[in-house]
């Protein structure tokens, strides 16, 4: 009898341990896979941002083959290929993200802003058309500014482009955009306050630098804005003034701020010495 127990304890134990092993190693295969899982998502991260462009769209065109089901790989691939300006494959993939099970609203202002990169402004339009009025964000608005600006409806333009400021910490290119329609239509004075509050957003935005000083010579002011520039921005900004105020009929104007980019210039400005000698062989003729 007493061998009976002991035989069933040692069956009962050894078959305690399997247990306890087959548990352990389920721990053991859950955890790894936790791991795998914020591994894998940390570097879908740097793949979506520090990495090079043409690279993420190998990395998620490859997971996104061996995982055709996962829509946030799908993403990361159309995401990537905007980054790397292959538009007319982004369109493709967005178009698939968006005919997904999981394919959410953003998705499909992701799709839009495909199309718009790509030139289908008529297809962003109404892609645009089909998100539902209570879907609020910045880039649905920016896009549908953009698309308002296009059909040249101002009152729109600016309605959206109000809204996607008020949307965002960071609005220095969407009033870029917004003070370039200005400067469009010739509404030079709010253009010129528009580029100048991107500038405070933003004081590295160049383009914005550039805008403020066609908007201010389109009103014959020749004088460069108080904004923060390096000295090779400064002589470039002074050649962008000196072209606008020679389009005008200031001629002689022009010439000076040539001069002017030229002796501000850090290494030899090539196209203000070449925009000076153009001048100066019209003048001879």
């Amino acid at each position: 009898m007493r061998h009976t127990i002991t035989l069933a304890l040692c069956l009962g134990g050894a078959l305690a341990l399997s247990a306890c092993g087959k548990s352990d190693q389920a721990e053991v295969d859950r955890a790894i896979k936790n791991v795998n899982v914020i591994d894998e998502t940390n570097l879908n991260d740097i793949m979506l941002t520090v990495g090079d462009p043409n690279e993420a769209v190998n990395y998620f065109r490859r997971a996104s083959g061996e995982n055709p089901d996962r829509i946030d790989l799908q993403r990361g691939l159309g995401q990537s290929l905007i980054r790397a300006k292959r538009n007319a494959e982004a369109v493709t993939t967005w178009t698939t993200v968006v005919a997904h099970p999981e394919a959410t609203e953003d998705d499909r202002v992701n799709l839009a802003d495909a199309l718009i990169r790509n030139g289908d402004w008529n297809k962003a339009e109404a892609e645009l058309d089909r998100v539902p009025p209570t879907y609020e964000s910045y880039k649905r608005y920016r896009l549908e500014a953009m698309i308002a600006d296009s059909n040249k409806e101002w009152s729109k333009a600016d309605s959206f482009y109000e809204t996607a400021v008020g949307l965002t910490t960071t609005p220095s290119s969407v009033m870029n955009n917004w003070g370039y329609s200005k400067l469009s239509r010739g509404d030079y004075g709010e253009a010129e306050r528009l580029f100048t509050q991107a500038i405070t957003y933003d004081e590295d935005l160049f383009t914005a630098k550039n805008n403020l000083v066609l908007a201010r010579g389109a009103q014959r002011k020749y004088d460069l804005p108080v904004v923060p520039m390096t000295q090779v921005e400064q002589a470039q900004l002074m050649h962008t003034m000196a072209l606008t105020a020679i389009k005008q009929g200031d001629v002689a104007i022009g010439k000076g701020l040539l001069q002017q980019a030229i002796d501000t210039h850090p290494q030899h400005f090539e196209a203000a010495v070449r925009s000076l000698r153009a001048l100066d062989a019209n003048v001879v003729n």
